[in-house]
């Protein structure tokens, strides 16, 4: 692989932009390989894929098929792709810094030649300049300007042409031309996209170690650790200095000189540690919080369900101690390890020698002693926290419950005994706190002044000699006192750890789809043949013994309309999750298309079946009620999808809730937001699963809180809207 250049700089000759294209650009046909060829490059990939040809015939007719097929592409290599637009009043600064990332660009190497479309690779910044990887493997630095017009230039071009007809007749003269063409240019297409393109990127469920050397904290925490090391340094030498000069009594001008360079030369030390350990607590939490955020939406439903409200709650709190505690605490313990470093030099050249050393190492290891016991008493009091605060989660949860069913002498009964658990428990974990503080604060100094005594005694060591034990002393003090904080917080961070790691575990759950499955997630036309179907298959739940469902067979088609009935318990709602793709079957078979899960994956199979569970197992987020109405089809919408949302809810019979919303569509919903009946939640469940445009839509008593009228509104609606459709309901 060759590292070239094109033309930069202000004196490069213009260039067509087709001609760029077919330089640097990849055809259509290669998109495919230039995925891979990018993502290998920078070393995103982490799994080798043949990656067949792409649709072009859907491509061509489909706006969204490429971006189906490419992420797809991306989940055969392991890696993540996201969609963005460029936009015109910025795509000199994309082109720059989007890297790495595919751009589709349009461009025709001649006046005489149709334009043809293809895909640049870009790598990122490189001296200044944009880097590419060109069909041949070649890394190339490409001038800015070019490459941003090459993305520009398709969208430019007629507005350029009504401009210049402008500016003829307005008579402008031809040297300001140029300026004012660029000026109005730049003013009629400034938020209108120019182009489409894919950044790609670890996904969240990839190591943690490759994903934080890849934005940069490998090289942030060594500059961060240098030069903590460095201001300390020129601290102890600093004061080495001041005391030198007055145990010496020569403290003149020159000394005081000395300690100010000294002092002032650590300050930018100072700052850079302050930058990048702020640049690594900002980036390291952007990437902790992706981890946890896509374990969570990827835990199964079963985990999900014999989890409480209160246990959910807790796992979130925790997560954000996770966040803060590993950093802070981190930060603090690298810091605390250093200045043990340094306070073991200084005490080995003070009156104490190796004894002082030695003593140092002996008060360390009693300190991680009392740090043990003190982190088993806060296990056992933070269990008892947490299942208090779950219980009363519970409780809040279940208040009205209550006050109707349950007797007002037995609302109380087991918090009393809760409480007094929760007090003996705290007594003594404030106990082992009170014996490790103590023993860090003051401890080392009792020890550190008995091992100076027989030094003193015996030796009578010098004024220089004892001032430099002295001065270690109080610097290991400072050192334990900071390394005994980091313990506590890592201590802290290990027991939320235990609740938070399901999370973190859950992330790396997913499912490559196969690469012959590619077409299917890339097209959009119906499926042939059997949209779903199950084979014998058999569901249990849990531990129970026996089987929710048993042999079952069913076959969906295009423009079926199925109504399922049966008593509670059933098995009705375990089928619909597992025609969704929300379980797998113990046994038997449930293919899409033909297909089962493992090959076509969990995405492609969602993005073909939607499903409105039951009315517990939804959710109305605290977002705007467009959000939760596209939230299933895509994100940020088009005006047509924001019209076909509005038209939908018409036909729902929602349209007086949109009057009475002072922001209509764009108001906040939710548990913080605007207030939905139980009806009206029903219905905007139903219309999220009819806006996803997928070919199966499940819907689980989603009529059951409407009255007779508005179901048959409703029922008219789906049997309108979905190609295929199954209800659930009692009979």
């Amino acid at each position: 692989m060759s590292v070239s250049e094109l033309p930069i700089g202000a004196a490069a000759p213009r260039r067509p932009a087709g001609a760029l294209a077919e330089e640097i650009g990849w055809p259509e046909e290669r998109v495919g390989e230039a995925m891979v060829a990018l993502a290998r490059h920078c070393g995103l990939a982490t799994a080798s894929a043949d990656v067949p040809r792409p649709p072009l015939a859907a491509m061509r007719t489909d706006p969204a098929a490429l971006p189906r097929w490419l992420d797809g592409v991306a989940g055969l290599l392991g890696i993540e792709v996201e969609p963005f637009d460029v936009r015109h009043a910025e795509a000199e600064a994309a082109v720059r810094t989007a890297g790495p990332a595919l751009v589709e660009v349009t461009a025709s190497a001649s006046p005489d030649t149709a334009p043809s479309t293809r895909f640049v690779a870009l790598l990122g910044q490189r001296r200044g300049a944009p880097t590419v990887l060109t069909p041949e493997l070649d890394v190339r630095r490409v001038d800015e300007t070019l490459l941003r017009d090459l993305v520009c230039e398709p969208r430019e071009r007629p507005v350029r042409d009504a401009v210049d007809a402008f500016l003829g007749r307005a008579g402008i003269a031809p040297r300001r031309r140029a300026r004012a063409r660029r000026a109005m240019v730049a003013e009629r297409l400034s938020g209108v996209p120019v182009a489409r393109g894919w950044i790609l990127r670890h996904e969240p469920g990839a190591s943690m170690l490759r994903q934080g050397l890849a934005v940069g904290l490998g090289k942030r925490l060594g500059a961060m650790t240098l030069a903590f090391a460095v201001n300390l340094l020129l601290g102890i030498v600093g004061w080495w200095v001041v005391g030198r000069g007055a145990l010496d009594d020569r403290l003149d001008t020159g000394f005081i000189w000395a300690w100010l360079l000294l002092s002032a030369s650590a300050i930018p030390f100072h700052l850079l540690s302050t930058w990048a350990s702020g640049r690594i607590a900002i980036d390291g939490g952007v990437l902790l919080k992706q981890r946890l955020l896509a374990g969570a939406v990827r835990l199964d439903p079963e985990e999900i369900r014999h989890l409480g409200s209160g246990q959910l709650l807790g796992t979130v709190i925790e997560a954000e101690a996770v966040e803060s505690l590993v950093l802070s605490s981190g930060f603090l313990g690298l810091a605390a390890l250093i200045e043990l470093v340094a306070a073991g030099f200084v005490l080995a050249a003070g009156a104490g020698g190796l004894v002082h050393v030695l003593l140092l190492a002996a008060s360390a290891a009693a300190a991680t002693w009392f740090a043990v016991r003190y982190f088993r008493h806060r296990r056992v009091w933070t269990d008892a926290r947490l299942s208090m605060t779950h219980a009363l989660v519970e409780r809040m949860l279940g208040h009205r419950t209550r006050i109707a069913q349950e007797a007002s002498d037995r609302w109380h009964e087991a918090e009393d005994q809760e409480l007094e658990r929760y007090a003996l428990r705290s007594r003594a974990m404030d106990r082992a706190h009170v014996r490790l503080a103590s023993f860090a604060s003051r401890g080392w100094i009792v020890v550190a002044l008995l091992g100076l005594a027989p030094a003193v005694i015996a030796a009578r060591p010098s004024a220089t000699s004892l001032a430099i034990a002295l001065g270690g002393v109080l610097l290991a003090r400072q050192a334990l006192a900071h390394l005994m904080s980091s313990a506590q917080g890592l201590m802290s961070l290990a027991i939320a750890w235990e609740r938070v790691s399901l999370l973190f575990r859950a992330a790396t759950r997913t499912e490559r789809p196969a690469a012959g499955a590619l077409a299917l997630r890339a097209s959009s036309g119906a499926l042939e043949g059997n949209l779903v179907e199950a084979h014998g298959v058999v569901f249990r739940h849990g531990d129970r013994p026996e089987p929710t469902l048993r042999d079952v067979s069913v076959a969906i088609s295009r423009g079926d309309r199925v109504l399922l009935e049966g008593p509670s318990g059933g098995g009705k709602s375990t089928l619909a999750s597992l025609l969704a793709g929300w379980r797998r079957p113990q046994s038997g078979l449930v293919l899409l298309g033909g297909l089962d899960r493992q090959t076509i994956g969990l995405d492609a199979w969602r993005a073909r079946v939607s499903s409105a569970p039951q009315f517990h197992e939804n959710h109305v987020l605290a977002s705007t009620f467009t959000f939760n109405l596209l939230m299933g089809k895509r994100w940020p919408p088009t005006h047509e999808d924001i019209a076909e949302a509005e038209e939908l809810c018409k036909e729902l019979g929602l349209e007086a809730l949109l009057t009475r919303m002072p922001a209509g569509l764009g108001q906040t919903v939710g548990e913080t937001g605007w207030q939905l009946s139980h009806g009206e939640k029903s219905r905007l469940y139903l219309a999220r699963a009819l806006l996803s445009g997928c070919d199966l839509v499940l819907l689980d008593e989603s009529f059951a809180a409407l009255d007779p009228e508005t179901m048959k509104q409703c029922l008219e609606c789906a049997l309108r809207r979905a190609p295929a459709l199954v209800v659930i309901a009692h009979p």
